[in-house]
């Protein structure tokens, strides 16, 4: 199961970094492709609003 980024997110682009298959593309809120996330949760760890999560 991919990971979601909520409209909480604020871009700050911690997660962007630290994602191994470079899932997330940017934007006013970043985005996580669930055709190539792994559901490894790096990002979710590293989010400073907790807006990432599970889909």
């Amino acid at each position: 199961m991919a990971y979601v980024i909520s409209d909480d997110c604020t871009a700050c682009g911690s997660c962007i970094d630290e994602c191994p298959v470079e899932a997330i593309s940017e934007g006013d809120i970043y985005v996580i492709d669930p055709d190539v996330c792994t559901d490894c949760g790096a990002c979710a760890d590293v989010c400073p609003v907790e807006a990432i999560s599970p889909a």
